[in-house]
């Protein structure tokens, strides 16, 4: 029956073995003996370890040039520096956000993320171009990526005229999430600008995600500003704070408000999980009850030449950030690309239980610390009930 599958034989995060059986796309029963028609296809697990579909949070890919020649990286070191240089290339060297956003799809897919937030440029001089080409990806993938797009001013809300209205084209032609970006450090002026985001998302109704690097009390201070406009506007559930720096550079008397605020308004937050500056404390975080999960920002790009597609990757470089060594805490690390992620970009229907979306991987590992620490070949990945990716490689209707 073409629309049914059974996996047989693999051991949940718990250690339990069971089989797995998908209907219509979704996860139809779990258990040691399913009975299913003769007809069903067939996946052998061997004893392979599952795991659900990862989640990329946050990334940018109408930025990356993934599969394409090296960009040699001469810019200046400041936020600013990197946001002109990259205006000028892609202008200059006709950047294809089309083609660019599908290859690092892709290659997630592969990887096994089945869910994934991505930023998407929108400025007054390439105005919704980057756009209009990931909503192609978005289109040509729909069947096994669950991808949500960010209408991101990358040159802030204030400083380009016509800036804000093309936002509010962008979220009218399919943008999912309105984006912003340090409204004081960037637009001078965090006031208006969080008033100009709030009154687009409002008449829009749709969920914000601001980029936050505002150092420690300016960070702070744009931080408490935001969560007044959450709670005035009932936004509560709806807002994600991403990198939120200033969380992990203020003592905890300053911090510990700011977190119960947060998780009372329930607002979450995201982390590249960086080496080189300060991050949201995890076990603050978890404690007091906020939704910190991970992502990688930009892959392979003009800002940075690093990243990866491989989710397993990026949750070992939250373990290593926060200095996360027992199995229990490398879990934790994995929570961050996997439920957290899901709960934090509101993704539903997702996770290892009857009725979920049948998104699965399956790897040769232990437990999820093993899987985490070796990144093993995913052997199977099953998105919205399909075979998109076997031993690592993408089969060929994807």
């Amino acid at each position: 029956m073409k629309d049914q599958m059974l996996i047989t034989d693999v051991r949940m995060p718990d250690g339990i073995r069971v089989n797995v059986s998908i209907a219509g796309g979704r996860i139809d029963a779990i258990g040691p003996d399913l009975q299913v028609e003769s007809a069903v296809a067939r996946e052998h697990g061997n004893g392979a370890l599952l795991l659900p579909g990862f989640v990329e949070g946050h990334t940018h890919l109408d930025k990356t040039m993934w599969s394409m020649p090296w960009y040699q990286n001469e810019v200046g070191p400041k936020l600013t520096d990197r946001i002109e240089n990259e205006r000028r290339f892609r202008a200059e060297s006709g950047h294809d956000a089309a083609a660019a956003s599908l290859a690092l799809a892709r290659a997630f897919l592969q990887m096994g993320t089945t869910r994934l937030r991505t930023h998407v440029d929108i400025d007054t001089d390439a105005g919704l171009k980057h756009l209009e080409g990931v909503l192609k990806t978005r289109d040509t993938l729909s069947g096994v990526l669950d991808l949500q797009t960010v209408a991101f001013p990358q040159s802030g809300m204030l400083k380009r005229e016509g800036t804000i209205t093309l936002l509010g084209d962008a979220l009218r032609a399919g943008a999912d999430v309105l984006g912003a970006l340090d409204p004081a450090l960037i637009d001078g002026d965090p006031v208006a600008s969080l008033n100009a985001s709030f009154d687009l998302a409002s008449r829009h109704q749709k969920p914000i995600d601001i980029h936050l690097h505002e150092p420690a009390e300016i960070g702070a201070f744009t931080l408490k500003l935001l969560l007044d406009r959450v709670e005035a506007l009932g936004m509560q559930g709806r807002v994600v704070i991403s990198h939120a720096f200033c969380l992990g550079a203020l003592a905890p008397r300053e911090r510990d408000p700011l977190l119960e605020r947060l998780a009372l308004l329930n607002v979450a937050l995201l982390t590249t999980a960086p080496a080189s500056v300060p991050v949201p404390p995890l076990a603050a975080c978890i404690e007091k009850g906020v939704t910190l999960f991970g992502g990688n920002d930009g892959i392979r790009d003009t800002w940075n030449p690093f990243g990866s597609p491989d989710m397993l990757e990026r949750a070992a470089q939250i373990a290593m950030r926060y200095d996360l060594r027992r199995d229990d805490a490398i879990a934790m690390a994995f929570d961050c690309v996997s439920h957290a992620a899901a709960r934090g970009c509101r993704f539903a229907d997702y996770g290892l239980q009857v009725g979920a979306r049948a998104d699965l991987v399956l790897v040769d590992a232990e437990t999820v610390a093993h899987a985490v620490a070796a990144r093993p070949v995913r052997k199977l990945v099953v998105a919205n009930g399909r075979v998109v990716a076997r031993n690592g490689m993408l089969t060929e209707d994807i």
